[in-house]
């Protein structure tokens, strides 16, 4: 089918429309070609998302290749220059959601061992790919459901490449060894509603609201560490919802997002939120909500010879040292890490969830490229 040829399959893969939790036949399209190397694919839907696993051979060690074929929502698709779901090559480029993020790298992982297997080569251990519908959306339907569920089916993955975009700018510059940890909280104050001209008759939440803010945002976290870039705290939104100048609101809230290193971990930042937040309720007759989630936590993938493979085949192909970095978001390799040592190499994410998302044509072939050499390099090691 489009086995052989990673453009056909990106291609393929784009003119599915799934945006998630819909599949739209993405993990068709990717269990054919799959099955036609003589992979075992097994699907694992959970709830309204749909996930697949695969493997080709049966010993040790298990290489496993995670990924998703959801994506984010196109925006106003009038603004796109090609159909978003066209998969249209013009121009050196192959365009349309997902192309980067990340359709284009599985379909180069799938052609790296394709074209490896045409010329008679055989793995030593096994191959397997995870690839869920679920990344960009709440992940609790995809990948960390499909680990424990493989697992208990004694499945054991040895090492795990995640195909996530993850060069700046040019491919080969950049591998993920770890992430920082998330943490997502909304505080809600409840005071008194009251005309302004009787504040003693009211009690006001936004100044306790506020009270909380500054807290938030003079503490320096940490000054970062070998691995990792400082931790920050952003405020993301302040809700008053007050249509009036002589009204003092009920109710204020905010929305606020932690990006943290392994200088915390999302229980001790909890405890810090917690007590900034009973701080300030001393004194103020009214209620304080915080609603507080860590929907990731930090980790890092130690420099072993597993980096260092992903690294020389980089280096092979592309004549770059990558660096070893754990900048940018969360990924599902948050997950993965409980389970085997993980790192993400992929294609450049300059056009990731944006309008005319795109990767360049040169770049999946040499991706593909390096997948190959990576394959040989580590069943040979």
């Amino acid at each position: 089918m489009y086995t052989l040829d990673p453009l056909s399959l990106a291609t393929a893969l784009i003119r599915c429309p799934s945006v998630t939790p819909k599949d739209a036949g993405a993990l068709d399209v990717l269990q054919t070609s799959l099955e036609e190397l003589g992979f075992v694919c097994t699907r694992y839907p959970f709830e309204e998302v749909d996930n697949l696993y695969a493997r080709l051979g049966t010993e040790a060690p298990n290489l496993c290749y995670a990924g998703h074929t959801d994506v984010v929502p196109v925006g106003n698709a009038s603004e796109w220059r090609h159909n978003p779901f066209g998969g249209d090559i013009s121009e050196g480029k192959l365009w349309g959601r997902g192309a980067a993020d990340m359709k284009g790298g599985i379909a180069a992982f799938v052609a790296a061992v394709a074209q490896q297997l045409e010329t008679g080569w055989k793995p030593a251990g096994s191959i397997s790919f995870l690839i869920t519908g679920d990344e960009e959306g709440p992940a609790l339907n995809g990948t960390t459901k499909v680990l424990d569920a493989i697992t208990q089916a004694g499945e054991v993955i040895d090492h795990c490449l995640v195909g996530e975009p993850t060069n700046p700018n040019i491919l080969g510059e950049m591998v993920k060894i770890g992430r920082r940890g998330s943490l997502n909280g909304v505080i809600t104050v409840n005071g008194t509603q009251g005309h302004v001209a009787y504040p003693d008759l009211a009690g006001n939440p936004v100044p306790v609201l506020l009270k909380i803010l500054t807290a938030f945002s003079v503490k320096a976290l940490d000054g970062g560490n070998d691995n990792f870039q400082p931790s920050n705290l952003e405020i993301t939104s302040i809700d008053v919802n007050n249509p009036t100048h002589n009204i003092i609101p009920k109710s204020a809230s905010a929305k606020f997002n932690i990006r943290f290193n392994t200088e915390h971990t999302g229980e001790s930042l909890l405890a810090w939120i917690r007590e900034e937040i009973a701080s300030v309720q001393d004194g103020f007759d009214g209620t304080i909500e915080a609603d507080l989630a860590v929907p990731g936590s930090p980790f890092l993938t130690t420099p072993c010879r597993f980096t260092d493979t992903i690294s020389a085949a980089i280096k092979d192909v592309t004549g770059k040292t990558p660096q070893l970095s754990t900048s940018g978001g969360t990924s599902d390799a948050r997950f993965i890490t409980h389970f085997a040592p993980v790192v993400e190499f992929g294609l450049i994410g300059k056009t990731i969830h944006q309008v005319d998302e795109h990767a360049e044509v040169e770049d999946i072939k040499n991706l593909c490229e390096i997948y190959k050499v990576f394959l040989v390099r580590y069943f040979d090691t």
